[in-house]
């Protein structure tokens, strides 16, 4: 057997044995493992670069002093304040439930579990693509575990008065099936629609499969019944049980993603207008155009981000991390909502410091209701928010809006503004 070191010679070798299927991750793990970016791929380090930035307290702090004044005593992290305003909704703390899609993992009862553990939190939830035209509407004999309708009950029972929101994902085939007509309709969304908490979002694209739409793992059977609205894919082989089924990825000019919005306000009144992005290099641009035409909030997937099936390359080469995403778009007074990788209080602060208003919880989420179906999820945001106060207390703020670029430090890039130039 020849050897070339200079090569990955094991992944040459499984592309000449497997065919396509070796540009997947392992079919034998679909609908038990959650997919998103090797972290460690392109850096060597195990880490990205907002992992790797350090949050830098100062030793003069005279919004502790401005708070003292207010509270007659010293502020301690306890008086941080967390309660947010996020797309329109009003939440305890600056964290959302990132979509799931169509995939195996949530489909499985982990994503109802999910649904009802956010809805008592009061965070805001999103529902992915595809759940409509993969598992069914949750009604006239349909599964209500695995439809959509089960998981806006979920959260709808669970949540408190005046907190939270669902907001609804629609990609083509959905808009085929025509799932936000038949969501704002529908007497189950009611009290979330005179409430002010639901919103529809218009999947521009995600963090996991940058221009490519979305992707699952489907027995035979299951992809002849949805071959008329996906392409189906023999990428795993013929002699195999399972195929590749994808949606499309739409069509984007600036002027389409205006007037789609445009069409957003005026067909649903009622309902708030999100828009998801992918880490494209024009993310900035994207986001200004979203917000121009009237979008409530724009979220943006690193691409750290992801939850589902998508081919490796896209998961180890393909997108902007996260942090140049922030970066690109900068601060905004609108509501930017960014996800990739979040699942502690240090990273999700570092997001809200370059402008974030909000950070997505997604596989960890997933994670933790797998851990504890009944209060996983809930523990994990307790953690955060916890870590979130500390972290803002050491600052020397009380408010999150109050955090900036300048409470943090990157090692290798400029140091901190008017004292470094070069960190050694």
């Amino acid at each position: 057997m020849i050897t070339a070191r200079q090569l990955p010679e094991d992944a040459i070798r499984a592309r000449a044995r497997e065919g396509s299927a070796a540009i997947f991750p392992d079919v034998g793990g679909y609908g038990r493992s959650l997919f998103g970016a090797d972290v460690g791929s392109g850096t060597g380090s195990g880490t990205d670069e907002l992992d790797r930035a350090r949050i830098v307290p100062p030793v003069f702090v005279p919004r502790r002093l401005e708070k003292m004044f207010d509270l007659a005593r010293e502020p301690v992290y306890g008086d941080v304040g967390l309660s947010s305003v996020l797309g329109g909704f009003t939440a305890p703390s600056p964290v959302f439930l990132c979509a799931f899609g169509s995939t195996q993992v949530a489909g499985s009862g982990l994503g109802i579990a999910a649904s009802e553990q956010a809805g008592r939190l009061g965070m805001p939830m999103v529902i992915g693509e595809n759940v409509v035209p993969m598992h069914g509407y949750g009604r006239m004999g349909e599964s209500a575990e695995d439809g959509l309708l089960g998981r806006i009950r979920a959260y709808a029972d669970a949540a408190p008065d005046g907190l939270g929101g669902v907001v609804v994902q629609q990609s083509t085939e959905d808009a085929d099936a025509e799932v936000w007509n038949l969501v704002y309709s529908d007497p189950s969304a009611t009290k979330l629609l005179e409430t002010g908490r639901l919103a529809f979002e218009l999947k521009v694209g995600q963090g996991a499969k940058p221009g490519l739409g979305g992707m699952t793992v489907l027995s035979r059977t299951a992809a002849g019944e949805v071959a008329e609205q996906y392409t189906v894919d023999e990428a795993f082989g013929m002699d195999t049980a399972m195929v590749l089924r994808s949606s499309s990825p739409g069509t984007f000019t600036g002027e389409i993603l205006r007037q789609q919005i445009h069409l957003m306000r005026n067909n649903y009144p009622r309902a708030r207008a999100w828009v998801k992005l992918h880490p494209g290099r024009d993310v900035g641009e994207a986001a200004e155009v979203a917000w121009a035409a009237g979008a409530d909030a724009v979220t943006v997937d690193g691409a750290e981000g992801g939850t589902g099936w998508a081919p490796s390359v896209f998961l180890d080469q393909v997108g902007l991390p996260l942090v140049e995403c922030l970066r690109r778009v900068g601060k905004h007074d609108a509501s930017l909502l960014v996800s990739g990788r979040i699942w502690e209080g240090s990273r999700a602060l570092k997001c809200l410091a370059m402008g974030a208003s909000a950070v997505g919880l997604g596989r960890a989420a997933l994670l933790a209701v797998d851990e504890d179906a009944s209060e996983g999820l809930v523990r994990l945001v307790r953690c955060l928010e916890l870590e979130l106060r500390l972290l803002t207390s050491a600052l020397g703020k009380y408010d999150l809006t109050d955090l900036t670029a300048d409470d943090l430090w990157f090692p290798g890039l400029a140091g901190l503004p008017g004292r470094l130039e070069q960190d050694g």
